[in-house]
This record gives C-alpha cells, sequence and structure tokens, in this order.
C-alpha cells in the first residue's frame, strides 16, 4: 500500500494494537506527528519528555501492554534517557520512536543532533537507527517482539526526518525471525524434579519473590504452589502486590528496610527459591553472609541473572507460566511445622511499628490512612525517597500490578507521570501517588497533563521539608552535618496545584489528615494534597550498606 514512511510507522502501531501513546512533538517529528492526526491513535501531551516516558512507563507497568512513547530529535530525544534507563532496570516493556535530523544530516554536527543509539545502547534491550524506508515496518515488528518477549525491556526506534517523509508500498510482515533472538520458554524439568526433592527434604524453607512473578503474570500459579507446600514468603521491592500483604505467610519486603521477620528468615532458612528476582544489592547487603546456610535456588527466564550476584545451587530458566505449574505438581509440602510457627512468632512479636504523636503528623501514618482507605486494592505509584520506603512498608498491597514504583534505577520524579499512565491505562480504577517534597517538584509540570484530561489521581506529597533519605543517611552516618539536603524556601505545593487547576489541599495537624484523604477519595477531578510531616522520622528498620541483612538499626 503506498503510503510515507510516517504513515508507514503508524500503521505498524495499529498493527501492534497501540491505542494509546506519549510524547512530545518538534520540528525533525513533524511527519510522524502529521501522520497521527487523525489515524484513530490516541496520543497524550506531556509536558515535558521524561514525564511521557514515565507516564508510558506506568500505562505498561499497570496493563502489561507495551508502553509507547514518542520524542524529537536531540534534546526531546536526550531528555527520554533517564526515562529508558529506568524502564530497562525493571523490565519494562516500551518501544521508545525518536525522529532524527535528515540522513544527510547526520554526524555533522546539525541543528538538534544527537547520536541517540550511542547514547542508549547500555540502557536499551535493543536500539535500531532506519536507514531505509523500506526497513521502516519490519523494524516496528522487531521492536514490539524484542520489547515484549523474554525478559521484557525498553526498544528504541531512530528515523531520520527525510526517511518518514519518503513514500513507498509498506506491508507488515506477518513474522518475524531474529538471528540470534529466540527467548526460553521451557526449560529443564529435570532441575524442577531436583528443586521438588529439595523442597520434600528442607526443614526451613523461603520463598523470595520479585517483578518477574508480576512480569510473567504468573501470581495465581505461584499462590497454588504456596498454598500446597506451605513455604513463607518474602518479596523485593518490585515483587510487592503479587502475594497478598494480609495472607498469614507474607512475611513482609526483604533487604536494607524490610522487616525484621523477612531479614532473619532468610538468614536462617536452608533452602531460599528465588522467583524472578536479580538479588539486587539493597536485598542482599553483605552477600557473604546472605543466607549463608541455605541451598539457594534462582528460578528465572534471563540466564544472565544467573550466579551474577549470588552463588547459585539449582537454576532453573524459562517462563514462570511453564516452571510453576511443574513445579506445584511435582512438589510435596516437607516436615516444616516447627519452622512455619518460628517466623509467624517472629512476624507476631517484631510487627513493623512507629510511634504516633499527636502533635504532629507520622509519615507512616499518611500511608497506613491509604491503605485503609483503599483495602490495598488501588493502583499505589510512588515515587524514591523515603516515602517510597514507607509505602513498601505500610501499604498492605493484595494485587499484583498495583504497586508501581522505580526500583532499580530509584529515579525521583517518577511517581507523578507514572500515576497519570497508570491512571489512563486503568480508567475505572482508582489511582494513588505518594510523592516526597523533592521528588514531586522534578516533574511537577504533569499536573498540567493531569489537569486536560481530568485525571481522578489522588497525590499526596509526604513533605518533611527536605531531601528525606538523605538528610536519613547524613543524621545517621554523617554526625548530622546536613550538606545541601535542606531547602532555603518554602514552596506551598497546594497553591501551586491549584495554580495549575488541580484542587490542592494542604494539611497540617494531625485531625485534618483523614478528613483530607476522604475528600481526595471521593473528588472526581485530580487532587494534590501536600501533608507537612515531622522531618526527623528515619525509615526504620534499617541495614546500614556493607552489614548483613539481620544487622538491622531499629530492628
Amino acid at each position: 500500500m503506498l503510503m510515507t514512511g510516517a504513515q508507514a510507522v503508524v500503521a505498524g502501531l495499529k498493527a501492534e494494537g497501540v491505542e494509546l501513546v506519549f510524547g512530545y512533538p518538534g520540528g525533525a517529528a513533524l511527519n510522524l506527528y502529521d501522520a497521527l492526526y487523525d489515524s484513530g491513535i490516541t496520543h497524550i501531551l506531556a509536558r515535558h519528555e521524561q514525564g511521557a516516558a514515565h507516564a508510558a512507563d506506568g500505562y505498561a507497568r499497570s496493563t502489561g501492554k507495551v508502553g509507547v512513547c514518542l520524542a524529537t530529535s536531540g534534546p526531546g530525544a536526550t531528555n527520554l534517557v533517564t526515562g529508558i534507563a529506568t524502564a530497562n532496570m525493571d523490565s519494562v516493556p516500551m518501544v521508545f520512536i525518536t525522529s532524527q535530523v535528515g540522513t544527510s544530516l547526520i554526524g555533522k554536527d546539525s541543528f538538534q543532533e544527537a547520536d541517540i543509539t550511542g547514547i542508549t545502547t547500555p540502557i536499551t534491550k535493543h536500539n535500531f537507527l532506519v536507514k531505509r524506508p523500506q526497513d521502516l515496518m519490519k523494524t516496528v515488528k522487531e521492536a514490539f517482539y524484542i520489547a515484549r518477549t523474554g525478559r521484557p525491556g525498553p526498544v528504541l526506534i531512530d528515523i531520520p526526518k527525510d526517511i518518514t517523509g519518503m513514500e513507498g508500498d509498506f506491508t507488515y510482515p506477518e513474522s518475524i525471525n531474529l538471528r540470534g533472538y529466540h527467548p526460553l520458554f521451557e526449560g529443564d524439568p529435570s532441575k524442577i524434579e531436583e528443586l521438588a526433592a529439595a523442597i520434600k527434604k528442607a526443614k526451613k524453607p523461603m520463598v523470595f519473590v520479585g517483578g518477574g512473578l508480576r512480569i510473567a503474570g504468573a501470581w495465581s500459579e505461584f499462590a497454588s504452589f504456596i498454598e500446597k507446600t506451605g513455604i513463607p514468603v518474602v518479596s523485593s521491592l518490585m515483587g510487592l502486590g503479587c502475594f497478598p500483604a494480609d495472607h498469614e505467610l507474607y512475611l513482609g519486603m526483604l533487604g536494607m528496610h524490610g522487616t525484621y521477620t523477612a531479614n532473619q528468615s532468610v538468614t536462617q532458612c536452608d533452602l531460599l527459591i528465588g522467583i524472578g528476582v536479580r538479588f539486587d544489592d539493597r536485598v542482599t547487603g553483605l552477600v557473604s553472609k546472605f543466607a549463608p546456610e541455605a541451598l539457594i535456588v534462582h528460578m528465572d527466564i534471563d540466564p544472565a541473572e544467573i550466579n551474577k550476584n549470588v552463588r547459585t545451587d539449582i537454576k532453573i530458566l524459562g517462563d514462570l507460566k511453564w516452571s510453576l505449574p511443574l513445579l506445584s505438581q511435582m512438589a510435596e509440602p516437607g516436615d516444616i511445622a516447627a519452622w512455619q510457627k518460628q517466623v509467624l512468632a517472629w512476624k507476631q512479636e517484631r510487627p513493623l511499628r512507629f510511634e504516633e504523636n499527636g502533635d504532629v503528623i507520622k509519615p507512616q501514618s499518611v500511608v497506613k490512612a491509604i491503605s485503609d482507605i483503599t483495602e490495598g486494592s488501588a493502583f499505589l505509584v510512588t515515587d524514591v525517597g523515603q516515602h517510597q520506603m514507607w509505602a513498601a512498608q505500610y501499604y498492605n498491597s493484595k494485587k499484583p500490578r498495583r504497586f508501581i514504583t522505580s526500583g532499580g534505577l530509584g529515579t525521583m520524579g517518577y511517581g507523578l507521570p507514572a500515576a497519570i499512565g497508570a491512571q489512563l491505562g486503568n480508567p475505572d480504577e482508582t489511582v494513588w501517588a505518594i510523592a516526597g517534597d523533592g521528588g514531586i517538584m522534578m516533574n511537577i509540570q504533569e499536573i498540567a497533563t493531569a489537569v486536560e484530561h481530568q485525571l481522578p489521581i489522588k497525590v499526596v506529597v509526604i513533605n518533611n521539608q527536605g531531601l528525606g533519605m538523605v538528610r536519613q543517611w547524613q543524621r545517621i552516618f554523617y554526625d548530622q552535618r546536613y550538606s545541601c539536603s535542606r531547602y532555603g524556601t518554602e514552596t506551598d505545593l497546594a497553591k501551586v496545584a491549584e495554580a495549575f487547576g488541580a484542587k490542592g489541599i494542604k494539611v497540617q495537624e494531625p485531625g485534618e489528615l483523614i478528613p483530607a484523604l476522604q475528600e481526595a477519595n471521593n473528588y472526581c477531578g485530580p487532587v494534590f494534597i501536600d501533608v507537612l510531616v515531622c522531618d526527623q522520622e528515619n525509615v526504620l528498620p534499617m541495614v546500614p550498606a556493607g552489614a548483613p541483612i539481620d544487622q538491622m538499626i531499629g530492628g
């Protein structure tokens, strides 16, 4: 069919089932945006390319679909870099399409030229520079296939402006075969037999679940395995919600800000089954003391993760949709009644706790109140910092894909635009965002996007008048030398939100908190709550950097 290169790209997006894209136009992208004009694809205009990237990311994480983001050349493309790196670290399926200067201008330091494929090579699953119009549709097909299969991740397509303007007879390929890229779905059943034998033999087994379970969509298969074996469960930050927080066998998050029970249980277990995890340094602490007595099993789709951070005794490669049902079929519960009794005693004796104070608002109480109001079933999107860890600790997430946060990269400024993406992807659901007063300022312009589309997101800023996590480390490890971690002026964030057209609420007294949250919950448009909290509160428990995870401050 005769069409321009830009029309071919849009036709490819429609063939992949894309209904919604996020982006920001510019000169080199005008052909593509002209093709979008009457395409039927909805385009969400962010107020900054980084905001568009995070919004597409939130859309992808909350729906399981591929998020799509568009930008122009040069600074438009480079403004995507943080969003691309965020998606790459957390294995989010995304396709980024950037426009490039004309082919005759590439490599000549032309106006708004940047080598975005070179820049993003380390932070994408794959990227393309399209040099011929006949390659456009095949490239779009390959990009979506790579992004969503195997271990998902971001793929970038860079297209020179003249390529999008050329006419040709384009046909979208029905199938592709990429040499050297054949994601493994089914692995070696004998390894599952080996694990089943280890489960039967173990006296103190633990399961450690991560974001890979959410990505695979295998949470029901996982629940069946736990119900059959009775093995206690701990989670990484990215795995929150994959197993209900109110289940008796759930012991909480593992690692630097994990629960006492989770950290002690993993330290003392004799079998640790890692399912869809990376064994990140924030989880392991001092690697030589991590699960020192355990036989360690790693179930993952990505062979690059096996033995990368911790020794692995049994490796099970393959999609969790394949391995978990087979494991449930083969596994038989061992004699673990004494172990269950021990971990549940720790859970009862050493729960997460904080001291209420009638004179100030404690940040933990804000998260707990949101958890109570939503019954742990809303979409909860966080920014990065102390509030993120309090959310992980005190929001009792009960459903998968509903706790959305930047884990691996720890990107401040992620929360607000990601909440916008989650709301657009789930228009009939309730979306709450929790941010700090530091991170919210990094993409605060996206309030305008939420107002334009009248998205009913509820944004709660836990305002401790400074960079809370930085100040916590300075308080504990730097003799309270608070270098550059407090602002010289205070900003009335509720008024800022009102200036954008959102509803703004300021909360300064403990008695104002619950009525404000209830008002927000019932409000049909974007609402922004600025909650002034105690600025001396630390996230506890805390494992100091380089220490074993059972050596917790405030544990």
